[in-house]
């Protein structure tokens, strides 16, 4: 890899470095490099907990490493990894609702008691109580909110992760936000009494 003493790749340059046999691990470990703390807390805010968040980042990075090879490079790197992150949270989510078999609601439930088992949770502030709201939403829209409320991202770059439309992510982001300023109503109300 010609470009060693780069500290910064474009991922054009990566995913290049990645295929050729004498460049892979290093490239490899750059896109790990780059893309990692966005990819944990992404998958942290919709798992909660920590230890299962670095389970399913290790399936993230296996599974980028299998396929990277065949990436067709028709949306952003970063997109893609999303993808396959937001993938793997949802397969993990499912096999824990499985795992305990509890019913889609009491799952949800689950995820808010991890919640308050978290080192430094502290109902009384505001994070935590966004947090308590969020865990509360459906899976999709738990999704939607995340990716567009923490990361920001922009509804078409969100439709590419999560292989649906913008209107629709869109629509879905509103009634979350929606349910989440009622929860958070009723609990400030709540705890004004």
């Amino acid at each position: 890899m010609s470009q060693s003493s780069k500290t910064y790749w474009e991922d054009k340059d990566l995913i290049d470095a990645f295929r050729q046999p004498q460049s892979r691990e290093r490239a490899f470990t750059e896109i790990v490099r780059k893309y990692q703390e966005r990819i944990y807390w992404h998958i942290r805010r919709l798992v909660v907990s920590h230890e299962d968040t670095h389970d399913v980042m290790q399936n993230v990075f296996i599974k980028m490493w299998s396929y990277l090879d065949n990436f067709r490079e028709e949306s952003n790197l970063y997109t893609w990894i999303y993808r396959i992150a937001t993938n793997e949270t949802i397969t993990f989510i499912e096999k824990e609702k499985k795992r305990k078999s509890v019913s889609l609601s009491d799952g949800d439930t689950g995820l808010e008691n991890k919640l308050y088992a978290e080192k430094g949770f502290d109902a009384n502030k505001l994070e935590w109580k966004l947090q308590q709201a969020i865990q509360r939403l459906p899976e999709k829209q738990r999704i939607v909110f995340t990716l567009r409320y923490y990361d920001e991202m922009p509804y078409d770059e969100m439709a590419d992760v999560l292989e649906t439309s913008a209107g629709a992510l869109k629509a879905s982001y509103h009634h979350a936000v929606k349910k989440v300023e009622e929860f958070l109503k009723s609990d400030l109300n709540f705890g004004d009494k």
